[in-house]
């Protein structure tokens, strides 16, 4: 069902939908993006039958569950953490979890790393396998998994700060204890999701988990407003990428086949003429 266009297209309409939301600030989950582009390509090569229902529902639920458990567990964390600390001073309680946000930080670009890095390893091998380089029974070749593994580190390192500000300032306000307890309880959920191989949205549940650190303050301590144009942008994420990618590969397959008239046309003259 999947050839070189059909893969470009999801590759064009996943980076055209991340960045629009860049642009907005809005953090969107750049692996349903993908899922929506491959569905939207393969549709329009092969139709509705092309798609494993099963395995794009699978996605769609963990839409709602990864934000839940980051929710539910940063909720529960923060909880702990306050009563642990409730006899200590603000200025000390600041002084240590400066210092822990580095180790829950660097846990959850893990989490991210190994799940995220994965899709993008998917994406390269599949292209692989339709041009007959590898096998579906191949390993993935390390080059694929350096590449990929340095590509999303980079990313990060010059970082989209639009989507910083939303993050860090727009949910709600976060004091250094509450966002440990925000990345440890993502970071947690991102290891579960991978170690059971559900793709999952490192955006989603990461937002998740600070909405419910914000929860645990008070509903009035979360923006409501930024978070519903979030949630919109999560719901319109697998449609709009798939429509984009239909699209793109109607284009490209106009031009590859425009190519091949052209050249059919020529070879034709040029045997005509001898």
């Amino acid at each position: 069902m999947i050839n070189l266009n059909v893969v470009a297209a999801a590759l064009f309409a996943a980076i055209t939908w991340n960045l629009l939301t860049w642009w907005w600030g809005l953090p969107s989950s750049s692996s349903h993006t993908l899922v929506g582009g491959l569905v939207g390509a393969a549709i329009a090569k092969a139709g509705v039958g092309s798609v494993v229902v099963a395995g794009v529902l699978k996605i769609v639920i963990f839409i709602v569950v990864a934000p839940m458990l980051g929710m539910i567990m940063s909720f529960i964390l923060l909880a702990i953490l306050l009563f642990i600390a409730k006899r200590s001073t603000p200025s000390k309680i600041d002084k240590i979890f400066r210092a822990l946000q580095l180790v829950s930080a660097g846990a959850f670009s893990l989490g991210h790393g190994g799940n995220d890095a994965q899709k993008s390893m998917g994406i390269i091998w599949v292209a692989l396998i339709v041009t007959n380089h590898v096998s579906p029974h191949d390993p993935i070749a390390n080059w694929i998994v350096i590449s990929c593994y340095s590509a999303i580190a980079i990313g990060t390192l010059f970082g989209g700060w639009r989507i910083v500000k939303t993050m860090g300032q727009k949910i709600t306000k976060l004091r250094p204890y509450e966002g440990f307890a925000a990345e440890t309880a993502g970071a947690l959920t991102l290891f579960g999701a991978t170690h059971f191989g559900i793709p999952v949205s490192t955006t989603h549940t990461i937002t998740g988990a600070i909405i419910g650190v914000g929860a645990r303050k008070g509903v009035s301590a979360v923006k409501w407003g930024v978070t519903t144009k979030i949630f919109w942008a999560w719901i319109l994420t697998i449609p709009v990428s798939a429509m984009i990618a239909a699209l793109i590969y109607f284009i490209l397959r106009g031009i590859v086949l425009k190519f091949y008239y052209i050249r059919f046309v020529s070879v034709s003259y040029l045997l005509i003429s001898k």
